[in-house]
């Protein structure tokens, strides 16, 4: 795991580059980068092309060492990420004639380039974020993981091309534009991510998961030249293929599944350090855990959060499946004025608006991973999107079965199932169940269905956009930008299938694996590996009938059927608790603001900022400081506020103040 930056620049008719890459300017991008690879940095230029490095070192650790070059220097890399059959792939370049000098999985990607050119990535299981410069051909060649474990940005700055890990690095270079985008602010404010290449700032762009970029640096005084692709997405089979397929019973499944699974975590505990485990009492990170202790060699070491908010807490779990695998164990226990307190930094690190504050506790828990001597964890992320795991998608099955008979009376009361452990559910009375879930029923046949109810309590945020902006986005649809990115052929697949790719595009890339990824444990420089993300099992669980993952309203079926004698039983069948963290009341105590809410969201300094009306906010400001926003939707509009307020004191309009300032600015 580490960092990555880089610059493109044109050539001039004369042979120069129109803007030269300067070492300098690599630097300092790459050490804006520096708690994405604490352990050095490099950089280099050559032809117009600048690579930057900052180092985690997990795998060879003596001589892993980037840029790194092929045989004859004339393919060079830069990645952040691993790839886990590094090993089979190396063995397999050799028998093909290659020499390597280090035992790093990264040496293997040149080699793999040379071997294959732009289809190296389809031999990759891994996740990863690559640079690879290829001075022969003079194109650099950009490429993400399938799924988006991995970030990647970009940026067009005059004649250049800049590229980077992360928002921060490009905000370094001179020309850059601080601005807001307007568009994706809605989308984030619909969907919790914008949709991609978008992000939240404008003019900087995201590579999207499954894709490559192929950047060729004319000769004869040109622009640059780009082109995008896409190399895999994730597959489902029309309704007609799976009524011919042939049927498998759930036993021959499950076994394949197992054997999957254990398969997946035995690539993934490859590295030169130790490797831990997150442990959150649920049915995912309790599979990984136990696939661990039960099926290799690795010494477990997990770590838990738990909360003082029982509604939050599941500690109890915890400790049950702790003591049934006798795991080395450490919790740490999130208060809300620890939220509170490290919310800035969190902010700092996800570099986009957000709408809850979860991203806190395990930004705080990765420190914790840190400080016990570990740099990498496995989580169970993953699961619910692969396996149909979350209540969205019984929703939609019961929201689907409620438009057959809508009059009914008593199809509602089978949403009084969900959510048992919500204090306020959205189905605990009968007038707002039946306005809450009616959402969207004119949009049954949209791929968005099963995402009307969350994208219509998201939309609150944008309930508090100034005039300005509101007439900036008047006309735009948040859901025709989402339609562009899906594939013609969703429309032939079951309707679960539709729910789970738009759930794997949106949610899961822009804001789990990210906000709730990558981000914050990079913030403590903790690599996160997901297993239930391996390729292979996303593409047979992508095979497998919906009845197999959703059976009635038991979700994961297929899962928990696999994992029968590996867990103990109330956990195996426990039902689906997301993980959540408490919201606005973190940043009020006894009825009183913490300091920086307080001035960020202040009349003047929303004024100031440009995005919000005052008067709206201050409204919601004061029943949130009298503890009435008990509601999704105020809590996520209050959090969404505070957060974009954060980042335009960050980014925007950045001030220079000590590193331990609670605004957490560039340190």
């Amino acid at each position: 795991m580490c960092g990555i930056a880089g610059l493109i620049s044109s050539m001039t008719l004369s042979g120069h580059q129109a803007q030269p890459v300067r070492e300098d300017e690599l630097r300092r991008m790459i050490a804006s980068l520096h708690h994405r690879g604490p352990d050095g940095s490099d950089v280099r230029v050559e032809g117009g092309v600048g690579l930057a490095h900052a180092r985690l070192s997990i795998i060879d650790l003596a001589t892993g060492w980037q840029p790194m070059h092929n045989e004859d220097l004339s393919v060079w890399v830069v990645f952040n990420g691993e790839i886990f059959n590094y090993l089979e792939l190396r063995a397999d370049l050799q028998r093909r004639g290659h020499r390597f000098y280090t035992h790093s999985d990264t040496e293997v990607l040149v080699h793999l380039y040379e071997e294959f050119g732009e289809r190296f990535v389809e031999h990759l299981n891994g996740q990863f974020a690559i640079a690879l410069h290829d001075t022969r051909l003079r194109r650099v060649v950009l490429a993400r993981d399938r799924v988006g474990i991995r970030p990647l940005f970009y940026a067009q700055i005059g004649a250049r091309l800049a590229f980077a890990s992360e928002i921060k690095a490009l905000f370094t270079l001179p020309g850059m534009r601080r601005a807001f985008d307007t568009r994706a602010l809605a989308d984030i404010f619909t969907l919790w991510s914008a949709v991609p290449p978008c992000s939240a700032f404008e003019g900087v762009s995201q590579l999207p998961p499954g894709h490559v970029m192929v950047v060729d640096l004319p000769t004869d005084g040109g622009a640059i030249r780009t082109r995008i692709s896409r190399y895999w997405d994730w597959e489902f089979p029309t309704l007609e293929q799976a009524l011919a397929a042939p049927h498998r019973s759930e036993d021959d499944c499950a076994e394949e599944l197992k054997a999957l699974l254990i398969d997946a975590v035995r690539l993934q505990l490859r590295a030169d350090v130790p490797v831990g485990a997150y442990l959150s009492g649920g049915l995912d990170s309790s599979i990984i855990t136990s696939l661990i202790r039960n099926h290799t060699n690795t010494p477990l070491r997990t770590f838990s959060l738990t909360f003082e908010d029982a509604e939050f807490d599941e500690s109890v779990w915890q400790q049950e499946l702790v003591e049934h695998l006798r795991t080395e164990h450490s919790s740490l226990k999130a208060s809300r004025s620890d939220i509170a307190a490290g919310f800035p930094r969190a902010v700092w690190h996800v570099e986009t608006p957000i709408v809850r504050t979860a991203p806190t506790p395990l930004m705080l828990l990765s420190g914790l991973v840190r400080e016990s001597g570990y740099k990498v964890v496995l989580t169970g992320e993953g699961a619910d999107e692969v396996f149909g795991g979350y209540d969205l998608f019984k929703e939609a099955k019961i929201r689907r079965f409620l438009a057959r008979e809508p009059n009914s009376s008593w199809r509602p009361r089978i949403l009084e199932k969900l959510y048992p452990y919500l204090k306020n559910s959205p189905a605990s009375g009968r007038a707002f169940t039946h306005r809450f879930f009616g959402e969207g029923m004119d949009q049954l046949h949209e791929p968005w269905f099963s995402h009307v109810p969350r994208m219509t309590t998201t939309q609150r945020v944008q309930q508090f956009f100034n005039a300005d902006v509101q007439a900036q986005l008047r006309g735009y649809k948040t859901t025709e930008a989402l339609r562009e990115r899906l594939p013609g052929a969703l429309a032939g697949w079951a309707p679960m299938h539709r729910d789970q790719y738009v759930e794997a595009h949106t949610l899961m890339s822009g804001y789990l694996l990210s906000s709730q990824g990558d981000r914050v444990a990079m913030a403590s420089s903790v690599e996160g590996r997901v297993p239930f993300l391996d390729h292979r099992l996303i593409e047979f669980a992508s095979r497998l009938p919906p009845q197999y993952k959703l059976k009635g309203l038991t979700e994961k079926h297929i899962l928990k059927h696999a994992m029968r004698g590996e867990l103990p039983e109330s956990i195996r069948r426990r039902t689906k608790q997301p993980y959540r963290a408490p919201d606005s009341a973190c940043f009020f105590e006894r009825g009183k603001a913490v300091d920086y809410v307080a001035e960020l969201m202040s009349p003047q300094r929303i004024a100031q900022a440009g995005i919000f009306d005052p008067l709206a906010v201050n409204k919601l400001f004061e029943k949130s400081r009298a503890g009435r926003a008990i509601g999704f939707g105020d809590n996520m509009a209050f959090v969404g506020v505070l957060s974009t307020q954060l980042l335009h004191e960050q980014f925007i309009q950045p001030k220079q103040v000590k590193a331990d300032s609670s605004l957490a600015t560039t340190p």
